[in-house]
């Protein structure tokens, strides 16, 4: 089994040659704040691919050289357990068979509904979460804390302050929805089962002044 030895480094690892397919499942990934890594060659991606980061990879099927079930084979050797969301335009049922007997999370055809790939995603992430640190000193909150991206970093601070959704929302000129997404990204990225959680590691990482609380948190 691998060592996830740094447990807070989720990553999407997106493998695919075709460019124009690459860049947009990237930027759809990034676009609701997950890490990507994105690779047009599976060997590429095998050499560079990181045993302590947990994750999951979007693994196209058809490749010249290395094609995906190539890859999952290869990870499988290197007894790497990240889940695999194979895509592919040619999605024929033995292909398709092989890849499930391999043990692949999920199959989507191209061209694909983003929901529906999203929605694959998080599911593969939840059911295969980093282990969480027993321990974390001054350190540790560091570190974890440089794995939000910036918009969640946006919405951390005023967070933790107890602010409320409405009211981060107001502030960033964004929707309610939009704050209660990045809450719930924020809170699952930091191991955070309540507000109070939330704010008792901005208090540890000396970003929030326990004196300077609102009283109203909803």
């Amino acid at each position: 089994m691998s060592d996830h030895t740094n447990p807070e480094a989720v990553t999407v690892y997106v493998v695919d040659d075709d460019a124009g397919m690459l860049e947009s499942t990237q930027w759809l990934l990034e676009s609701v704040g997950l890490r990507v890594e994105a690779y047009s060659d599976g060997r590429k991606f095998l050499d560079a691919v990181d045993a302590r980061k947990a994750g999951c990879v979007i693994l196209d099927v058809r490749m010249p050289g290395l094609g995906g079930l190539n890859v999952q084979e290869e990870l499988q050797k290197r007894d790497l357990e990240l889940p695999i969301i194979f895509v592919s335009g040619h999605a024929d049922v033995p292909i398709v068979v092989r890849a499930f007997k391999s043990g692949a999370f999920d199959f989507i055809e191209k061209p694909f509904n983003e929901q529906l790939l999203l929605d694959s995603v998080q599911q593969a992430l939840q059911e295969h979460p980093p282990a969480r640190p027993a321990v974390r000193s001054d350190q540790d909150l560091t570190a974890l804390l440089d794995t939000l991206t910036r918009r969640e970093r946006d919405v951390f601070l005023p967070l933790a302050k107890g602010y409320t959704s409405r009211e981060i929302a107001d502030q960033l000129e964004v929707s309610v929805k939009t704050i209660d997404l990045y809450r719930s990204r924020v809170m699952k990225r930091l191991g955070a089962e309540r507000l109070p959680d939330v704010t008792g590691t901005a208090i540890g990482a000396g970003l929030v002044d326990p004196l300077d609380l609102r009283g109203d948190r909803d």
